[in-house]
């Protein structure tokens, strides 16, 4: 198992398929949880997220640029909390840009206890410090609440409206490393 990141409370850790399928497919099976990541993100199977957890770690493999999308486990209680990401954001068509976002994914019993915020803090000085990024985005639905205190938590400045990634409207959210 190797940790990325540690946190008070958390441990950003790489995900291990055979032992995190289970509680990733928790998560991402919860209607509430995918609400926002639109209806490709929602997984049927504990072996269809065990497979989508070893695609996501060959990606990060093939990219090898230090980016990709950790798990958030509560150390107290061992339990897998949601997903933290540092990634390229990509186009409308789905390719990579050189723009960079922060993200996060909480399970439900999760949310409210400051997590996003405290994985993403830890994120955004690993893509600064580590990656030496000059600049990292959050992209949010408009309607997505929680995710927007979110980004106004971690310093974020909001940009306005963008179509630019994933081919629908976001609102488009960047924190430079000189503001960190």
């Amino acid at each position: 198992m190797t940790n990325l990141l540690e946190t008070e409370r958390l441990l950003i850790r790489s995900w291990i398929p055979e032992h995190d399928a289970e509680q990733a497919f928790a998560i991402y099976s919860d209607p509430e949880v995918t609400h926002f990541l639109g209806k490709s993100s929602r997984v049927t199977s504990i072996e269809s997220q065990r497979q989508r957890l070893i695609k996501g770690i060959e990606r990060m493999h093939q990219r090898n640029n230090g980016t990709g999308a950790w798990a958030i486990v509560e150390k107290e209680s061992t339990t897998i909390v949601g997903t933290i990401l540092l990634k390229q954001l990509p186009d409308k068509d789905g390719l990579p840009t050189q723009d960079y976002e922060v993200g996060w994914e909480l399970r439900r019993a999760s949310w409210g206890k400051g997590y996003a915020t405290e994985a993403g803090q830890v994120m955004l000085n690993y893509g600064f410090s580590v990656l030496n990024l000059p600049v990292i985005y959050a992209v949010v639905k408009p309607e997505n609440h929680a995710s927007i205190r979110v980004t106004e938590r971690l310093g974020m400045k909001p940009i306005g409206r963008t179509n630019k990634y994933y081919g629908i409207e976001l609102l488009l959210f960047q924190l430079d490393a000189s503001e960190e």
